[in-house]
């Protein structure tokens, strides 16, 4: 079964994606935008998972559609969901990736090593690891 093809991930901006530095934006966190455009050329869907709201929330999507990077839904479980205060808020997503885990964030090259383990259920598929980022 090919899971990656409905694998969600739900990525948290401040301390994650960007040091956090609310509610301006921080300098992207080292390999942040090449990893998760790589993830989601190997299919999977991201979600802007974040505290912010409003006109800090447009400042953030806004910042990493600019560095190549658009999600597939943002603060919401998928496109055009509309919020019902009578529904839980918690989203649907398979991983949560937070800077505010226990033990912390691993960074992005890690993260992506742990996704692509034969091991991981949930694994991405079999194809250039994360330095393969940067031969051509």
């Amino acid at each position: 079964m090919d899971l990656t093809k409905t694998f969600t991930l739900a990525i948290d901006f401040d301390g994650t994606i960007v040091e956090d530095a609310y509610p301006k934006i921080g300098k992207p966190k080292l390999f942040a935008f090449e990893t998760l455009k790589k993830i989601q050329q190997d299919g999977l869907r991201l979600i802007l998972w974040t505290y912010r709201y409003g006109k800090t929330l447009q400042e953030a999507v806004d910042f990493c559609k600019k560095n190549g990077l658009e999600f597939y839904a943002v603060n919401c479980s998928f496109p055009n969901e509309n919020y019902d205060p009578k529904k839980s808020r918690k989203i649907n997503a398979d991983l949560f990736i937070d800077d505010r885990n226990i033990g912390g964030f691993y960074g992005w090259g890690e993260i992506y090593q742990l996704l692509s383990e034969s091991d991981n259920p949930l694994s991405l598929p079999k194809k250039k690891r994360f330095f393969g980022f940067f031969k051509s």
